[in-house]
């Protein structure tokens, strides 16, 4: 079952999440089927990580 992809930056504040529009936004990657802005959150926070696994 695939899952309906949310629009991070429409459902920012909002009480309900707001659906991607996928190939009408322009945030979405259609090569990756996914949003820019979840790509630059997810590497931001593995960076993080490794950043902290570097301290310890």
């Amino acid at each position: 079952m695939a899952s309906i992809p949310i629009c991070p930056l429409m459902s920012a504040g909002n009480e309900q999440s707001v659906v991607c529009l996928q190939e009408r936004c322009a945030w979405y990657m259609t090569g990756s089927k996914t949003c820019a802005l979840y790509v630059m959150a997810h590497n931001a926070i593995m960076d993080i990580k490794s950043k902290q696994a570097e301290k310890k």
